[in-house]
């Protein structure tokens, strides 16, 4: 199929709305309307508990991993690599803004951009899953570690591969789109208002 096809297949992938088909099957709820009203694990976590959180993570890893990986098996163009970046970022944004819930806010493409880094640089991207998880246990802050991994990422890419990869400059828009999806959260770290996971809203 000719490549923008495959464009249009990873947005839709990427827009398949996890979260919020959980709510619906297991409790019968929009999770836009409860928790954060966000439609990412987290939120998942929040309202329905880890046995659902676990496997809408593993869909949202999922998508982006094989929109990077399957995609360029259907396509025939000379330039491939370039085209499985863009595959990648077509999930990422079909995620943050699904076509299925009409663009409405999905989730913040942390674990779709996962899946589609690992599949693309796994040594990179395991960096900033560290990164990720040492932040995580210090201050039990979900989104804060987001952030650092969404700086991590594109840190570790240039060391590994150069400021000169295309994968280099992909990791740059998508760790700008995740921190914008951030900047509320970014708000109530700033005024102490944040939730830690176990713990609820703490002062700063």
């Amino acid at each position: 199929m000719p490549p923008i096809v495959a464009v249009v297949i990873a947005y839709l992938l990427g827009g398949i709305p996890a979260a919020y088909l959980a709510g619906r099957l297991l409790r019968g709820i929009d999770l836009r309307e409860h928790g954060s009203g966000n439609l990412g694990t987290t939120n998942v976590y929040r309202v329905l508990g880890a046995r659902a959180a676990i496997p809408v993570f593993a869909f949202d890893i999922a998508k982006g991993a094989a929109a990077v990986l399957l995609l360029p098996r259907f396509t025939h163009s000379p330039d491939a690599g370039i085209w499985a970046l863009a595959y990648g970022l077509a999930a990422i944004a079909g995620h943050m803004r699904s076509p299925y819930l009409l663009w409405s806010s999905g989730g913040k493409g942390v674990a779709t951009a996962l899946g589609v880094f690992v599949a693309l640089v796994p040594w990179a991207t395991l960096t900033a899953l560290a990164a990720w998880i040492a932040v995580f246990a210090l201050s039990r802050f979900v989104s804060l570690a987001s952030l650092t991994s969404a700086v991590v990422l594109p840190t570790a890419i240039a060391i590994f591969d150069g400021v000169r990869s295309p994968v280099f400059v992909l990791s740059v828009i998508v760790s700008l789109a995740v921190i914008w999806m951030h900047r509320a959260n970014i708000d109530r770290l700033v005024h102490g208002q944040e939730h830690r996971v176990g713990h609820g809203r703490t002062a700063a």
